[in-house]
Parts: structure tokens; sequence; C-alpha cells
């Protein structure tokens, strides 16, 4: 019997590894084993009286270690097969539970044929899971991937967008500041600052006419083009006979002396030495010509999370905006920072919003937020002009043209377009921007929402700055 024990030993010694030989651990591979006896013993598998012995010695080895009499379960007198299954345990010896496992494998693989085409089958059937399941990881990295460069494509092409319509302008500013500084010194002599604020409406109102004639040479093209397709003529979108408001003809008459630029050249040219002086003494801070950097503006989509956070008071708060009014959050540059961020989002419908840059010292560093309705700010916007641009949010023309016409209204500070006042949908997913100070002065954040005849909007905001 000692020979029989010994043997067993020296062949699980010289076996080799299991993972190397069935391709799984030894623990599974035994498991699989014992779970491939217990359901076949007898039924599909036949074995001698001593083999099921053998097996059932290597199992109790495997599981309780070696024989030991105070473990070993009480036997009764007539109980002869539980003698015969503790001889046969007790004549492994003291080999150990991983050589017993061995020797369970082995011995069922030598007397069952069956046993080693079940392993195959099992370890075919787990590499394949393994496979699908790779597979399965791989298409969903591919498709992460996908998706996040599609969103990073979206947004580059919007900055880029953004950036050549902030290039556009500040071309068509350059051409013509010459001539609206010469025009704004003879209509405030002496008062630099409403000459700022009478250059920066120009220059708006010239960019604003510039585009609405690019936006209708497109518009007729198009028209013309699908008329010829189909056969007949299509009338020409209205409102290009209404391409200024009637109640600032100063501006019309100013616009309209651009073109007179033969005239305006002598002129320009006696005023360029006082010009000259006129900067050597400071009046550069007046200019509305300085670069600023484009904003970065970019979304997320955890809303519900943005607008919990908000409503639990970890945010600015919550606004409710009414229909037709524009609510202006002022965020006065802080000291100690560097840029300003901020993050909105709606219930239900969009909103519009852009970022001005007032150019004066703030008087406070508290964020204040004020609440202006279309009566008041919009008395002087013509609503056909309007229905040529391409947007109606495409700037807030009342309070600019209003500057003008009340000529003995306070100074008012120069003021700089950050990003222009647009429709955004984020009522599906948070806007968050930044933008670095451009010097000292206050934001004014404009959540414009005059479009609006019926509906009121729920406003969710935050506004902070970095270091």
């Amino acid at each position: 019997m000692s020979g029989t024990s010994g043997a067993a030993t020296d062949q699980a010694e010289m076996a080799p590894p299991s993972a190397e030989k069935w391709g799984f651990p030894l623990t599974e591979l035994y498991r699989l084993a014992f779970t491939f006896y217990k359901r076949n013993s007898g039924k599909a598998i036949h074995l001698s009286y001593e083999d099921n012995l053998k097996l059932i010695a290597f199992k109790q080895q495997a599981a309780l270690g070696a024989f030991n009499t105070s473990r070993a379960p009480a036997l009764g007198v007539l109980d002869v097969i539980g003698r015969d299954r503790q001889q046969h345990w007790q004549l492994l010896g003291e080999i150990t539970r991983e050589q017993a496992m061995e020797g369970f494998v082995d011995l069922l693989d030598t007397m069952c044929s069956a046993f080693r085409p079940y392993i195959e089958a099992v370890r075919q059937d787990r590499d394949e899971t393994l496979r699908k399941e790779l597979r399965h990881m791989e298409l969903e990295k591919e498709a992460r991937q996908r998706q996040e460069n599609e969103q990073q494509e979206l947004l580059e092409e919007g900055y880029k967008e953004e950036l050549q319509r902030r290039q556009l302008q500040d071309a068509l500013n350059k051409q013509t500041y010459q001539q609206f500084k010469l025009y704004a010194e003879k209509q405030f002599p002496g008062n630099p600052e409403q000459q700022a604020v009478l250059i920066h409406q120009l220059q708006r109102e010239h960019y604003h006419q510039y585009m609405q004639q690019l936006h209708l040479q497109n518009q007729n093209q198009n028209q013309n083009q699908n008329a010829e397709d189909k056969g007949q003529p299509e009338d020409n979108a209205p409102g290009n006979n209404n391409n200024s408001s009637s109640s600032n003809t100063d501006l019309s008459n100013a616009m309209e002396a651009l073109k007179l630029g033969e005239i305006e050249k002598e002129a320009v040219e006696e005023q360029a030495e006082q010009q000259q002086q006129q900067q050597q003494l400071g009046e550069e801070e007046y200019d509305d010509y300085v670069m600023i950097c484009p904003a970065k503006i970019w979304t997320r989509p955890d809303i519900e999370q943005f607008k919990t956070e908000v409503s639990a008071g970890d945010g600015d708060g919550v606004i409710t905006i009414g229909h037709g009014d524009t609510v202006t959050v002022r965020v006065p540059t802080n000291m100690n920072g560097k840029c300003i961020f901020w993050e909105f989002a709606t219930d239900s419908y969009d909103i519009g919003f852009g970022i001005y840059f007032e150019w004066a010292k703030p008087v406070t560093n508290e964020v204040t937020v004020h609440v202006s309705d279309s009566d008041e700010d919009e008395d002087c916007v013509d609503e056909d002009y309007l229905s040529t641009t391409e947007d109606l949010e495409s700037g807030s023309l009342s309070q600019e043209r209003g500057a003008v016409s009340n000529p003995t209204a306070p100074p008012k500070a120069p003021i700089s377009i950050i990003v222009p006042i647009y429709r955004r949908e984020c009522y599906n997913e948070v806007y968050v921007g930044s933008h670095s100070y451009p010097g000292e002065g206050v934001y004014l954040l404009k959540f414009d929402n005059s479009y609006s005849i019926w509906r009121s909007k729920t406003l969710y905001y935050r506004v902070y700055y970095e270091r």
C-alpha cells in the first residue's frame, strides 16, 4: 500500500502544471473534475468499486489533508464501505492537497475517456466568452472615442466661427476708427467718455449693417438659384428697406458720411496731429481696440446634478426671468483673480446669452443682478430692422442707441463685447465658459428673454474666478 502512495506522489510531482496541460488553474480544474464525476458517476461513466475508493480518497485528502483518526468520522460495526474508504485515504500518506487534486484529475482522466473532451469544451467556451467580452469592450471604447472626437470637432468648429466673427469685426472697426473718432469729437468736444461711447456705438452699427447686407446677398443668391430650379422667381425677403431705426437719424447720417470718403479724408488729415498729442496724454484708455482674447465656451451633460447643486445653495442662485425681460449679472474683476468662469442652464426652454466687459473701475466687489424689461430697453429698436439679422439676439442695440439719443445722460464707461448674445439651448446640457481678465472692470453676463412673449424662464447659474 505504501508503494501505491509513493507512486501517486511521484506521479503528481512529475506531472506538468495544470495551467499548461489543461488550460485551467489547478483549483478550478479540480472543481470541474469533481463536478463532472459527481454528475456522471453511474450514468455516463461506470467505474469499479476500487476506482471509486481511490477517487474518494483523493477527494478526502484534497478537502481535509492527510488522514487523522481524530478528524475521521466514526464508523459503525457493519460499515464496510466507510472502513474501505478510510483505508485508501490512509494509504495516500502525507501528500499535499494540491498533489491530491492532481491525483484526482489524472486518475479520472485515465479511467474516463469523456473527461478530457469535457474539459476542452469548457475551455473553448470560456475562451469564446472572453473574446466576446474583449471585443465588446473594444467596441465600447471605439464608440466613446468617436463620440468624444465628434464633440471636440463641434466645439472647435464653434470656436473657429466665433473667432472668425471677432476677427471680421475687429478688421471693420480698424478701417473706420479714425472717421468715427473725428465724428465723435465733433459731437462731444472735450468729453472723451461720451466720445468713446459714441465710437463704440458707430462701430457696432457699422458691423450689423455689414452683416445684414452680407446676409441679404446670400439670401438673394439662394432665392435666385431656387427660382431658376423651380422655373418661377420668388420674392426677396422683406426688411432691406429698413436697415436703420427712424429714431436714430444721427447714426444714419454718420453712416452716410462714411460713404463720402474724399470729403472726410481732408478733415482726418487736419486732425491727425491733434490725435497723436491726445494719445500721448493718455487718451489710449478710451480706445475701444484693445485686442481681447476670445472666450472659451463648452458644454457638459450633467445638467440635473448641476441644477440640484445650485438649488441646494452650492451655486450663486436660481433666477426666474420673466417674458420680455433681460437679466444682467454684474461680476467685478477680482484683484486676486486672473480668469472668470461661468456655468448656466435652464428648465425646458432656451435663453439668450452674451458677455460684455465694462471698462470701469469696480465700485464694489459684490456680484449684483439687474432686471430690465423690453419696454425699458427696446423703445428705440425697429422690429423690421431686427428681423433682417441672423438672430434676434445678435446684440442689445437699444442700450447702445440710448446712449447716443440722450447726450445729456451721465457719461457711461466703454463696453467691449466678449461673446455676442445668441440663443443657447441650455435646457439639454450645462453651458460652461471662461475668459481671461483683459484688465480691471466689470463683466456683464446678459441673459436675454426679450424675444419670448409668453414664457418665463428659470435660470440656474454660478460664476467664480481663478487665481
